[in-house]
């Protein structure tokens, strides 16, 4: 039976794309190969209901801009515990808190290391020049993150972008591209779901839809959406943008849609928790609009795949990585001219939308479970290495 931590910095309540991969992890490899442990930092007043323990260590407040919680990995106690689980390895999700305590763990762990691989994720000097603007403070950021990432047996990415970030912020090692997947299963949601979401928000039945979803945040590339959509208004295309999704710089992207004059056009639903909901978000749209270049994955992309949704991207973002243009996905140039172009080329026929989503749901999806699979076959290797090294070491 394989024993695995799952080290991370966020899980629900806290919601972001690597609590999602962590949960889902999490939930196959319980339901499939073994005991998960997932370990994370400590959040008031939550109480936890999965089939796998949560190990919750201690943490203190957010600080300044920082959106999370910062765990402490330095207590022994804590340490201790994770030890006495006896893991077979440890699968570290994020370069801060989550990678210092798998270093404690071996450090305090000398008569059995277990090996740890790491996941890049997020394109981590994006976030670290957001929330430290000081020069040297910023420069000690990326060594802490690098290092912490070196320490690692074996290093993962969700792309090769991602891979190619990883090494531009100083990384100078192998890694291998394990993709995420999605949990959605393909096939798109009940009719009463997607008649509900239609009445709620004024949608007309053969009224084209375009959709966002992800975070409010203008680093998504909202603007640049939003610009290419007024030039699809002004081209004569009827239709409805809907966004979903919530973040901070929401209300002054409600406030820019008007300032355009596209708010009759838009429409802002917030945050969508529910899965067969936001099932339903894809279910009704003609074309997700993602052409954003800071996301390493792009997991609403094979969201919108798994619901014959096809998506308008931007050319070599890491998003658009196995998407072929004008076949299972639509590629553009990172402006409003060219997006709008493709967007207005793309929905001349309703055919050619309804073609490409389907192709994108034969080649762009890929589920969770598809996704763990992989990296199970891949942990079982890295830790047959590891005991064979470490045997080796000792002979």
């Amino acid at each position: 039976m394989l024993k695995v931590g799952l080290l991370n910095d966020s899980f629900p309540p806290m919601i972001d794309g690597v609590a999602n991969a962590v949960f889902n992890y999490a939930n196959i490899i319980k339901e499939k190969y073994g005991e998960p442990t997932v370990i994370i930092p400590k959040y008031p007043n939550v109480t936890d209901h999965y089939p796998y323990e949560v190990f919750r260590y201690s943490s203190v407040p957010k600080i300044g801009k920082v959106p999370y919680r910062i765990g402490n990995p330095f207590l022994p106690a804590q340490i201790n515990e994770i030890k006495k689980k006896k893991l077979d390895l440890m699968h570290v999700h994020c370069p801060f808190a989550s990678a210092v305590f798998a270093r404690q763990v071996n450090l305090l762990n000398k008569k059995k290391k277990v090996p740890v691989i790491f996941t890049y994720h997020t394109k981590f000097d994006i976030d670290i020049d957001r929330y430290i603007q000081f020069s040297p403070f910023n420069n000690v950021a990326r060594k802490f993150v690098v290092n912490n990432i070196e320490s690692a047996d074996e290093i993962w990415v969700v792309s090769k972008g991602a891979g190619e970030n990883l090494k531009s912020i100083g990384y100078k090692g192998d890694y291998i591209v394990m993709q995420n997947g999605t949990d959605f299963k393909k096939g798109i949601a009940s009719n009463n779901i997607t008649n509900e979401i239609k009445r709620m928000y004024l949608i007309k039945d053969h009224e084209l839809v375009f959709l966002f979803v992800g975070r409010m945040m203008w680093y998504k590339n909202l603007k640049l959406i939003m610009d290419s959509l007024k030039i699809v208004m002004q081209s004569g295309i009827k239709f409805k943008a809907v966004f979903v999704g919530e973040g901070g710089d929401r209300p002054a992207a409600e406030q820019y849609a008007k300032d355009i004059g596209i708010n009759n056009v838009t429409v802002f639903t917030g945050s969508v928790c529910d899965r067969e909901k936001l099932r339903g978000f894809f279910s009704i749209a003609d074309l997700l609009l993602f052409p954003s270049t800071y996301d390493t994955s792009g997991l609403v992309v094979k969201e919108a795949a798994a619901c014959n949704c096809p998506s308008l991207l931007i050319k070599n973002s890491c998003a658009s990585e196995g998407v072929v243009d004008g076949v299972s996905g639509f590629l553009a140039e990172e402006n409003e001219v060219s997006c709008a172009k493709t967007i207005i080329n793309a929905s001349k026929d309703g055919n050619i939308l309804k073609t490409v989503g389907l192709n994108a749901s034969k080649d762009i999806y890929l589920s969770w479970e598809d996704s763990v699979d992989l990296a199970v076959k891949r942990y079982e290797k890295v830790i047959e290495n590891f005991n064979r090294n470490n045997y080796e070491k000792t002979k």
